[in-house]
């Protein structure tokens, strides 16, 4: 099993200090019965006094107090993760964290948050921006040993580290970029490549954006290629579903970018040092085999070679903690960026050349989404009861910005919802599937209700009909044969079946009576299903719901029939938002009159047009390459 530990051991540097009580002096009178009765009194004072100065003592000394030890705590970020605290009598001595969390992401946090605590000797840190449910988890693993040893936890979260404010700055460079995640860091690197000097703004602590939590597929052909041929595939078949798959409401030339320039963005990316399986994918919603995997988990791989680049490269700094407030514009070109610092301060950052603007969509603003969808019918409410995939940074911020210096919004209401959320989360985590040919899924009434191979809209809107707005994902030891693989997210099968997160059974029949549906429903649904994949009496035949995705390249998927068997509970959260601000082919942001507004150019899920209604699975990695470099070289290029 894959394990990560992190060690930290910092020595407490002070030690609580007790104030000592002055006893009460009485003075002696000169008759004996004064005297006695004086005495008597005294007596009683000092008693008094010294039971009053041992329970204030104790009171002082409770406070941060510990019994001495190592404790331990189980709890939950991303994955499971097991929480060590060491105690002196006085002070937290060292802290210990085993985890499986996403590189780049969870996996700092488990570092820099133990640290913290370790310094202050306190609780009363913030949970690190972007990384919610591993910073939450962090503490509550401290809490939990804090009050194994006695300690007083309400104590230790009063107290906070240090504040110090930092200065108003302002610097310069040949071109700015605001947000560090795939479409930023493309246009940043591309721009470092045309040899400028770039600034990266960014409002976390880390790079990565949605795309880091993304499953990694990038859809990419290479036209005329053995592997084009062997899977029957072609730049014009990309750009066909692309545009048909969004009801060709996408800007076409935008979608001919987009799959034209796929494969040159692999190219480039294996250049940087990046790695790709041999076999192409499909995911849930991608329509075809052209998934590009990565080596890397997630969408770690990316920022790997961009953190890798930035090391080997002078002149492309990320100022992280930074927040964009608003953009510069003189005599109608924008020229820079004012932020927002992490203690308060103001950074204004100003460019020679362009603006690059890569904040991501708006999926996390459950007030913009709704707003977008005013006057529509094809999604449900989507209020606060409809978790999202993204981000907890990725709130529409950009667009904001971008309208107040005249951008044009497209297509706002063209929202993405996946049928594989995380029942508590909304995130993607916990998702058992692989390539789209491996799993159907079932209601809670053991039934099938959608293609699995189709749109992700359609999908969605079916899992809407269901009980409960709820699914289970089902599948066999297709891709789990030992139960010690990892999915698409980087976690072990095995744990989430120990975590309740996933089941696996050993015949359909015990499946069934583990996620709770009608045996013989869910028995009669799983033969017919069977009967169309290769192997099948009705093999070749569409499925009652139309389904032909039943093959992988060259691994034939011949039905849920070898054990073990496994499922996982999942519902509708949103995903991805398609619309955003206008651009043209030179990523160039238009106003509302159609024209270019000069030095300022837009790439990654902040724009729209590219997709249409509904965007293909894969196609989101691709458009921040192709789209981010294209708006870094364009910035690098342009002058005022």
């Amino acid at each position: 099993m894959r394990k990560n530990r992190r060690f930290f051991a910092v020595m407490a540097a002070t030690a609580l200090t007790m104030g000592a009580l002055s006893a009460c002096q009485s003075q002696p009178t000169e008759t004996t019965a004064v005297t006695e009765s004086t005495t008597a009194s005294e007596t009683t004072v000092a008693e008094t006094t010294a039971q009053t100065k041992a329970e204030e003592t104790t009171a002082a000394e409770s406070k941060g107090v510990y019994t001495p030890g190592t404790y331990s705590a189980t709890v939950t970020g991303m994955r499971e993760m097991t929480v060590s605290v060491t105690f002196s009598t006085d002070a937290i001595t060292d802290i210990q964290i085993e985890h499986e969390e996403t590189p780049g992401i969870g996996a700092p946090v488990c570092e820099s948050m133990p640290a913290q605590i370790l310094e202050i000797q306190g609780l009363g840190i913030d949970s690190i921006s972007g990384a919610t449910l591993t910073s939450n988890a962090v503490l509550a693993g401290v809490e939990d040993c804090v009050s194994q040893a006695g300690g007083d936890i309400e104590a230790l979260k009063a107290v906070k580290p240090e504040v110090v404010a930092e200065a108003d700055a302002e610097m310069t460079t040949d071109v700015v970029v605001i947000g560090a995640g795939g479409a930023g860091m493309a246009a940043a690197v591309q721009a470092s490549q045309q040899g400028k000097n770039v600034i990266v703004i960014e409002k976390s602590s880390q790079m990565g954006g949605n795309t880091i939590l993304s499953g990694g597929a990038f859809n990419a052909v290479e036209d005329g290629s053995e592997m084009a041929k062997k899977y029957e595939d072609s730049v014009e078949k990309h750009y066909t579903q692309t545009f048909n798959g969004g009801d060709q409401q996408a800007k076409p030339e935008l979608v001919h970018i987009l799959v034209d320039q796929a494969w040159s963005a692999v190219d480039w990316l294996k250049d940087l040092g990046m790695e790709f399986e041999d076999t192409p994918t499909t995911v849930a919603g991608g329509l075809w085999q052209r998934g590009q995997k990565p080596v890397e988990p997630e969408g770690t791989g990316f920022f790997i070679v961009y953190q890798n680049y930035m090391n080997s490269h002078e002149g492309l700094e990320v100022i992280y903690n930074t927040t964009a407030k608003s953009l510069i514009v003189e005599d109608g070109i924008v020229t820079g960026v004012v932020c927002e610092g992490k203690t308060g301060n103001q950074i204004t950052v100003k460019a020679n050349g362009g603006v690059v603007l890569a904040t991501g969509g708006f999926g996390g603003n459950v007030e913009m989404r709704m707003k977008a969808l005013e006057g529509t019918d094809k999604w449900p409410a989507l209020d606060e009861n409809i978790k999202t995939t993204n981000t907890s940074n990725v709130t529409g911020d950009g667009i904001a910005m971008a309208q107040e210096v005249g951008a044009n919004l497209i297509q706002m209401e063209n929202i993405q919802l996946l049928p594989l959320g995380d029942p508590q989360t909304g995130s993607l985590s916990g998702n058992i599937g692989h390539g789209a040919t491996s799993f159907i899924f079932v209601n809670k009434e053991g039934k099938r209700f959608t293609d699995e191979g189709g749109r992700r809209d359609d999908m969605t809107l079916g899992l809407f009909k269901q009980t409960d707005n709820f699914m289970y994902m089902i599948m066999d030891s297709d891709t789990y044969p030992n139960g010690t693989e990892l999915n698409n997210f980087g976690e072990h099968i095995n744990d989430l079946v120990d975590a309740g997160r996933a089941y696996k059974a050993d015949t359909l029949e015990e499946l069934a009576g583990m996620i709770g549906v009608p045996q013989d429903e869910f028995l009669a649904t799983i033969e017919e299903y069977n009967r169309h994949c290769p192997g099948g009496d009705m093999e070749g035949e569409p499925d009652e719901f139309g389904r032909t995705l039943f093959t992988d390249g060259e691994k034939k998927n011949n039905g849920i029939n070898t054990p073990p068997f496994y499922a996982a509970g999942r519902v509708p959260t949103v995903h991805h938002t398609m619309g955003g601000v206008e651009i043209n082919e030179k990523t160039e942001v238009l106003n509302t009159e159609g024209n270019v507004i000069p030095g300022f150019y837009a790439a990654g899920e902040v724009t729209g047009g590219i997709h249409g209604t509904n965007r293909l699975g894969g196609n989101a990695l691709t458009e921040t390459i192709v789209f981010g470099r294209i708006a870094g070289e364009q910035a690098a290029a342009y002058t005022k």
